[in-house]
């Protein structure tokens, strides 16, 4: 049996997208799922990038394309009245929800529904409330242990090599993405052509640099 380590912020909409289609990706296989919350961005500072919807252009197309997988995939969705929104307080209710950082799937499922369902403020302070009240987290959201275990999942994902939500890790595999959920299944099923194309792509000299 595998272990899945799924690196997720509640404020991706492809962390959400991807989530939910989980159970069927990996229909049949032998697996245990850990999810771990971490601050994208974190991610996005230690690269020094910016966010999908940091970026004129991008930001658009990004509402649209998951509006659009929404719709293919029959996930019930609608963009919160703001985006981006400070996640902060949703990882740390979701982190106090366990006692290792990893909050099991319910946890993780009644967050991301909180945000991508209803079309309402995701970060608005009576909702957080009533999200606290139906979770009963185990620990203050704001205690010190519990933002030590954030920054710790968030420090470990980037360690893993992990440069964005959702990423999943398999053995010594990352896989990035809504879009790399096919891959990863094709992994867990032992394609040989992980054998040998996954190392060689890392040794593809760089050309250019900026």
């Amino acid at each position: 049996m595998k272990t899945i380590t799924c690196y997720l912020d509640f404020i991706s909409p492809y962390a959400y997208l991807a989530f939910e289609t989980l159970p069927e990706q990996l229909m049949g296989v032998s697996h245990c799922m850990v999810y771990k919350p971490v601050l994208f961005a974190g991610m996005l500072k230690h690269h020094g990038q910016l966010g999908p919807a940091e970026i004129a252009g991008k930001r658009e197309w990004t509402y649209r394309q998951v509006l659009w997988q929404a719709k293919q995939l029959g996930v019930p969705f609608e963009m919160p009245q703001a985006h981006p929104f400070n996640p902060l307080a949703l990882l740390r209710l979701a982190v106090a929800c366990s006692a290792d950082g990893a909050p099991n799937r319910y946890v993780c499922e009644t967050i991301f529904r909180h945000v991508w369902q209803g079309g309402t403020a995701a970060d608005d302070a009576t909702r957080l409330q009533a999200l606290v009240q139906q979770l009963k987290p185990a620990r203050a959201s704001d205690a010190p242990d519990v933002k030590a275990q954030l920054k710790a999942n968030t420090e470990e994902a980037i360690a893993c090599g992990a440069f964005g939500v959702p990423t999943f890790c398999v053995d010594d595999k990352l896989f990035w993405g809504l879009d790399a959920l096919p891959m990863m299944r094709a992994y867990l099923d032992g394609d040989p052509w992980f054998d040998s194309a996954w190392s060689a792509a890392a040794s593809i000299a760089q050309g250019v640099t900026r």
